[in-house]
């Protein structure tokens, strides 16, 4: 995968989200993911959920619809980045699984323990949430698969996230009774790193936005939108860019994203106006013009019709619902 490309994906993610509860399973144990309401009830204004589970000690098994069984052990980070529904489970095989009883929603006084299982063998998983609104956790892109377990190769940057997650486990810890750590901004590095080592040798595809970034058509065409979004990019730009012909760079752009190339430029800018008008006090007009668009109305217009609200009342119901 060309390097630019990988990095200036993950260097536009913008991520939220905090640790939620530590969980203490004892084999025999196998548990139902609990609905998406509970992780949607402590970030009402999110409209995609990224779960992750960091392994503390012991090992489990997790499998989303297609019933495949994906094990982890200590240390390593289970992510599922659409917030799909989900079976977790240990060693010890059981007849049917069990819905895990989650505490309430928050305020808290400290971080829950969830207990559960049957007294055998412990697993400890601190369980969390994040939430973005970039493209590559978008179900529809298919950037990534919907569940996966990271394990972390050696290295500093292993070194570093071991550490984190060690801290995570401290944090979460019933000792620590400090609601503080709720805040902390961990869960999104930890999981920066994660998503570098899991996109970086992530095995290839030839559909969705990861076949995209390692694609020698489309990495390119995918580099020059994201570092100009603002230019007036045109397909006879982009494909001389690539040095491909127009008809080839379309081809390609539906072949692997479903879209043509301004369909995916649109969607891009519309991604980063979100962020804008989310993150920072820019005049509409002034978030227009950074997107690629000359006037506030026609960039009004534009994002209306693709998020089905104009920017302003798009901005007052994020703010009123933070």
């Amino acid at each position: 995968m060309p390097t630019t490309a990988l990095d200036s994906t993950l260097e536009q993610l913008r991520l939220e989200g905090a640790i939620f509860f530590r969980a203490e399973f004892t084999d025999e144990f196998a548990f139902e993911s609990a609905p998406l309401a509970f992780a949607a009830a402590l970030t009402p204004h999110a409209d995609r959920m990224i779960l992750f589970h960091i392994v503390a000690a012991g090992s489990c098994w997790v499998a989303v619809d297609d019933g495949v069984r994906h094990w982890a052990s200590e240390g390593d980070v289970i992510v599922m980045p659409y917030g799909d529904r989900y079976v977790l489970g240990g060693r010890t095989p059981v007849d049917a699984p069990t819905l895990l009883d989650l505490p309430q929603p928050p305020p808290w006084d400290d971080i829950p323990v969830v207990r559960q299982g049957g007294g055998g063998e412990r697993t400890d998983v601190v369980c969390g949430y994040l939430h973005s609104e970039h493209p590559l956790f978008d179900p529809a892109m298919k950037a990534l698969p919907p569940v996966f377990v990271v394990r972390l190769p050696d290295g500093p940057a292993a070194s570093w996230v071991r550490a984190s997650v060690a801290y995570a486990v401290e944090a979460a810890a019933p000792s620590n009774r400090s609601p503080t750590v709720l805040s902390t901004r961990l869960p999104e590095l930890v999981l920066m790193e994660v998503l570098r080592a899991h996109l970086s040798t992530a095995p290839s595809s030839d559909r969705g936005w990861l076949a995209a970034l390692r694609d020698p058509v489309l990495a390119p065409a995918l580099s020059v939108i994201h570092g100009a979004p603002e230019h007036p990019w045109t397909v006879t730009e982009l494909a001389r860019r690539t040095a491909v012909s127009r008809s080839v760079l379309d081809d390609r752009f539906r072949q692997v994203l479903h879209q043509s190339p301004i369909r995916y430029l649109t969607g891009w800018r519309m991604h980063l106006a979100e962020d804008l008008l989310g993150s920072t006090d820019l005049t509409v007009y002034d978030v227009a013009r950074r997107v690629g668009y000359r006037s506030e109305e026609a960039f009004s217009r534009a994002f209306k019709r693709e998020r089905g609200e104009a920017p302003a009342h798009w901005r007052a119901r994020r703010a009123h619902l933070a």
